[in-house]
């Protein structure tokens, strides 16, 4: 998801769909996990753009999924780790730690929330904040209470992007994978007590018929929709 023009939430295939003019002013990416889906272009975007930019790019995730990056990823073994490229005292990447709860604030009264998720490996989602209204992304989870006592108390929240990535025929591996189906997210829209245009992603291919329908049946009352690729949402 590209915030703006300068920020990723993020950084799945999709960021192969953006042109270099594109690419080049994205300063920062902010990781809810290191799932391979949430973070392949990476390695790629720092290859293809870093040379282009006066800056490093800024990698905003929790120490757990940093090292993850650092150990799996940018080894040598399976790409260069380009925090060291072209000098340690200028490369093309860095990291910054987040912390569950942190705020960082990015300029023009934009800020960005880490929130909580519940998902097989450590885990975020966020809440963007425009100054005048408040987008929660939840990245993959499951069942999450303590992410609905944060988001009823966002006063300003206008859109809410949830992810639904099994039908309910798949429920068991839901649960195994820590992800949702319709029945499960249900349950947990019922937690949400403020008004907000509701989003599904994370739906998987073969499925998207099949579970938004049973989503209109389980969960019609909240008007949940499909979040589409090249979606634009004002907040």
């Amino acid at each position: 998801m590209l915030l703006d023009r300068d920020v990723l939430i993020d950084a799945g295939t999709g960021v192969c769909d953006l042109t270099l003019a594109e690419l080049t002013p994205i300063d920062r990416v902010f990781l809810t996990h290191s799932h391979l889906d949430h973070v392949a272009a990476i390695p790629f975007m720092v290859d293809t753009v870093g040379g282009m930019r006066d800056a490093p790019l800024t990698v905003h995730a929790l120490p757990a999924t940093i090292e993850i990056l650092k150990n799996h990823i940018f080894n040598w073994s399976i790409w260069p780790d380009f925090t060291q490229i072209p000098s340690p005292e200028r490369p093309f990447l860095r990291y910054e730690p987040i912390e569950l709860g942190a705020t960082v604030a990015l300029g023009n009264g934009r800020r960005i929330t880490a929130l909580p998720a519940n998902h097989v490996v450590p885990a975020v989602g966020y809440q963007l904040d425009s100054g005048k209204g408040s987008l929660v992304f939840t990245g993959d989870t499951t069942t999450n209470d303590p992410l609905w006592a944060i988001v009823n108390k966002i006063a300003n929240l206008r859109q809410l992007i949830i992810e639904c990535a099994f039908c309910n025929r798949e429920k068991n591996l839901a649960v195994m994978s820590k992800h949702l189906c319709p029945s499960m997210l249900a349950e947990e829209l019922a937690k949400l007590e403020r008004s907000c245009d509701i989003f599904i992603t994370h739906l998987k291919p073969g499925e998207i018929e099949l579970t938004m329908e049973e989503l209109e049946e389980y969960a019609g009352q909240y008007r949940p929709r499909m979040l589409q690729n090249n979606q634009v949402i004002e907040f």
